[in-house]
């Protein structure tokens, strides 16, 4: 783990905010921004630790936030997939490591991009939403962040972005939770957690997420969709460039 300095103290902490207010406009993209920062001072299972719990308060706030607009029958389903995912993965025990992670983040959206309009699934439909707890707990153990795969199932439904929102900040929720007991499980690693940081972290992420609404409820619907897409790819570049420098061979030739 690399020393935190007052600098990247002032960083992460930045990060935090930033990243919070962007989840909570746009349901989605704040956590490739978190992650991709936590793991440049962090090893992979500190990072999501500690990654988890900070989205799960932004989330859990976020969820209250929006909770009149939840579609709990997608909730439900979606947790029934994700808890049956979760049990599979923990008895495989797969710690990914920081290059797959990154590209993993990376490439994912492009490979959605590639995937034909018509043959994506909705979320509204029967049987979906645990395809789609299923399907996303198993993409957020090895890349981190599940929201771009999640946001795939949502993007073919007649919900409002309102809707959209709410619904995803519940699953999501559940998926932090999820994602937390996975790492946490693996005991080893927690000690490397700065616990003192935990609770003024979780304070700038409510304070993130509380600044989004003034933002969502002045944008349209069009704009949601092409501003969502725009941020995404982005950082998916990003992303892919920093998990290739992070191979073995390519640092042997940097170097």
């Amino acid at each position: 783990m690399m020393a935190l300095t007052p600098i990247s103290l002032g960083l992460v902490a930045a990060t935090i905010v930033v990243s919070s207010f962007v989840s909570g406009i746009f349901g989605l993209a704040g956590g490739m921004i978190l992650l991709g920062v936590l793991l440049v001072f962090f090893d992979v299972s500190t990072g999501m630790v500690l990654f988890s719990l900070i989205q799960l308060v932004a989330n859990g706030w976020r969820a209250i936030l929006w909770r009149r607009f939840v579609i709990w029958r997608i909730f439900w389903m979606y947790a029934f997939g994700a808890a049956a995912a979760f049990l599979v993965m923990r008895w495989l025990a797969i710690v990914p490591g920081k290059a797959l992670v990154y590209l993993s983040l990376g490439a994912m959206p492009f490979l959605i991009e590639l995937l034909p309009k018509n043959a994506r699934p909705n979320i509204e439909h029967r049987g979906v939403p645990f395809l789609t707890g299923l399907t996303t707990t198993v993409v957020q153990m090895i890349a981190g962040v599940g929201g771009l795969f999640l946001d795939l199932f949502f993007q073919k439904s007649s919900l409002d972005r309102k809707t959209t929102v709410g619904t995803k900040a519940v699953t999501q929720s559940f998926a932090h939770i999820l994602r937390l007991l996975y790492f946490g499980s693996f005991a080893d690693q927690l000690g490397e957690i700065p616990l003192w940081s935990i609770i003024p972290a979780a304070m700038l992420a409510i304070g993130g997420t509380s600044l989004a609404p003034y933002v969502l409820e002045r944008m349209t619907d069009d704009g949601f969709r092409r501003y969502t897409r725009w941020i995404i790819l982005t950082l998916s570049l990003i992303y892919i460039l920093r998990g290739v420098a992070l191979l073995p061979g390519v640092n042997a030739l940097i170097g």
